[in-house]
């Protein structure tokens, strides 16, 4: 069965870029535009995966990723960040997100490190 990724990100190209990279892979994606949209698809949809953007307008993926944990324990979540933003990056992990990719990444890099947070179990 096909994994479900949830792709949350302000631009629209990124969204774009990583959409294009999973659904070669065969994911299902769904896509959010900021943290506010991500909490709302993340109870309506519940994916395998979320890849969430931590700067973004209305709803940080910071607050985002702990209101979703909050609801659901188990989720998954992948952290997407600039470069030079190591301390939100750690202060996502201590949230629960399993990993992270640095922007601008490489497809491989995107897909493997989305197998492997779908191998992991979440810490509850």
């Amino acid at each position: 069965m096909s994994k479900t990724v949830l792709v949350v990100d302000d631009a629209a190209f990124m969204r774009m870029m990583i959409r294009d990279i999973l659904a070669r892979e065969g994911y299902v994606i769904h896509e959010a535009v900021n943290g506010r949209d991500a909490v709302e698809k993340y109870l309506e949809i519940k994916p395998d995966i979320v890849t969430m953007d931590i700067t973004m307008p209305e709803m940080s993926g910071l607050e985002a990723l702990r209101l979703i944990r909050e609801q659901d324990p188990g989720a998954r979540v992948l952290v997407v960040s600039a470069m030079g933003q190591q301390k939100m990056i750690v202060e996502a992990l201590e949230n629960g997100a399993l990993d992270f990719l640095v922007k601008p990444f490489q497809p491989t890099k995107v897909l493997e490190t989305v197998k492997k947070c779908l191998q992991t179990t979440p810490r509850g």
